[in-house]
């Protein structure tokens, strides 16, 4: 009698559990707009959720540690005139994340490291451009500012947010909506999915489809498709009897998939979520009440079911949070953020482990905050890898770092002279900089001291009301 044997592997036995009640977010009104986007973006100083706003588009920023109820004053994020779409925080800075929106725009925002004591309503930059609702972000993954939108026009915009110019505009490429875009590591080629039921792979430098491939799930619904770290491709959709499907394909054989999965019949579209670091893809879909995860691997059958955490309540939406956000003391080595009607929940995915020391094994390092290319430096056609950081001592945040936005003068397309600087070089001497706050400074206690003697003057008045009435 053969003996089954069993797949090595150590993430076999990886398991989900959600937070304690106290950890949750609680008395949020999550926004209830018809769109598949997650709604929540997480990083590892805050996070942000799309709520519900009368009169505009707006979302709600948290520090990660402010859990409990959320006070209903708190401040928002406030500056569209119809519903936020999508969020999505930039990789290179912890401080900056940018909002689509049915108006049509993209804004760019720096989120304060104090709570502020009213709504943000300015933000860093409005990127104009599309001429329909802007429903996708995608931050460029090694390359500083670099800001991909994809709007209901059909056009993917590849922006620079430090100067506000649009560096690409693939205009011509999608004869229907846009569904999904997703970058690969070195952020050189470009996955979308689009209503016309192709998948595509473009190089959006060039300008170019590099391939694709027509009908890669029968189903009508829409289809989902993410990068491996390898190079291939993670499709989610659906059969043509509506049953919903995992697919990993090999972009120079677009022909079979090299594996397929099918789960349950639901109508609920699956949003991916790939983790590099462990080649581990969870599956959530909108209106689920459950997680499941694949491990991807060089051997068959490619694509092994590892398990399913289920909960009682269905997901909203659900943020996942970078690697170097885990607790790596705890061997956790995923974080989803689960956006319930009025909450938002953590749950927390975990390897378990006999010792109490860094394991190698699970965490390699790990993309990091630092940028590997600036913007004009990847349009020229350099690529760069990310530069990795190591969670062996576990991640700190750095503290607030500021974007300065320096809007070029599109009258003067003069390159500028002399050794180009990176974006985060102060363009002003330091004497020039302190001569300026200490002016601010001054004008600002002048005001303050006009502001009390008018206080002076009307408590007198008050007081001489009051006598005269007595």
């Amino acid at each position: 009698m053969s003996r089954r044997v069993v797949r090595q592997s150590k993430f076999r036995h990886v398991f989900g559990q959600a937070a304690k009640a106290d950890q949750a977010y609680e008395d949020i009104r999550v926004s209830k707009v018809t769109w598949d986007s997650s709604f929540c973006a997480v990083n590892p100083k805050f996070l942000a959720i799309i709520v519900e706003a009368g009169g505009g588009g707006a979302f709600i920023v948290l520090p990660l540690a402010k859990t409990g109820r959320v006070d209903k004053n708190f401040p928002l994020v406030t500056g569209h005139t119809a519903p936020v779409l999508d969020i999505d925080w930039c990789p290179h800075n912890d401080n900056v994340i940018a909002s689509a929106s049915d108006d049509t725009t993209v804004m760019v925002w720096q989120i304060p490291d104090y709570t502020p004591m009213r709504n943000i309503t300015e933000p860093i930059i409005t990127l104009e451009g599309h001429s329909k609702r802007v429903g996708i972000l995608s931050w460029h993954p090694t390359a500083r500012n670099v800001l991909l939108s994809a709007g209901g026009d059909n056009v993917i915009i590849i922006w620079n947010v430090g100067t506000g110019e649009v560096l690409l505009s693939l205009d011509d490429m999608h004869p229907d909506v846009i569904h999904s875009v997703c970058w690969n590591s070195n952020g050189s080629l470009l996955a979308t999915t689009c209503k016309d039921k192709t998948l595509r792979i473009i190089d959006p430098r060039k300008g170019q489809v590099v391939a694709e491939r027509a009908r890669p799930h029968e189903g009508a619904r829409p289809l989902r498709a993410v990068f491996t770290a390898d190079g291939k491709l993670l499709s989610t959709g659906f059969s043509r009897m509506s049953e919903r499907q995992l697919a990993l394909w090999d972009p120079n054989n677009f022909e079979e998939p090299v594996a397929l999965q099918e789960m349950d019949t639901s109508n609920g579209v699956l949003l991916p979520f790939y983790d590099p670091d462990s080649s581990i893809v969870y599956l959530c879909g909108k209106g689920d009440s459950s997680i499941r995860y694949f491990e991807i691997t060089d051997e068959p059958p490619f694509v092994h079911y590892l398990n399913t955490f289920s909960s009682k309540e269905p997901q909203r939406g659900m943020g996942f949070m970078p690697k170097r956000g885990l607790d790596v003391s705890k061997c956790e080595i995923a974080r989803f953020y689960k956006l319930h009607e009025r909450k938002c929940e953590p749950i927390i995915m975990t390897v378990p482990r006999k010792s109490d020391l860094f394991q190698d094994d699970l965490y390699p390092d790990t993309p990091g905050p630092e940028p590997a290319l600036e913007a004009d430096e990847w349009l020229a056609g350099q690529d760069a890898e990310p530069v990795l950081i190591s969670l062996r001592d576990g991640y700190v945040p750095p503290k607030h770092r500021e974007l300065r936005v320096t809007k070029r003068n599109i009258l003067d397309a003069r390159p500028p002279s002399g050794p180009r600087r990176s974006q985060s070089a102060s363009d002003a001497p330091l004497s020039h900089t302190l001569e300026t706050l200490l002016e601010e400074i001054k004008a600002l206690r002048e005001r303050v001291q006009a502001q009390e003697q008018r206080i002076t003057a009307l408590e007198n008045m008050l007081c001489e009301l009051v006598d005269g009435t007595d």
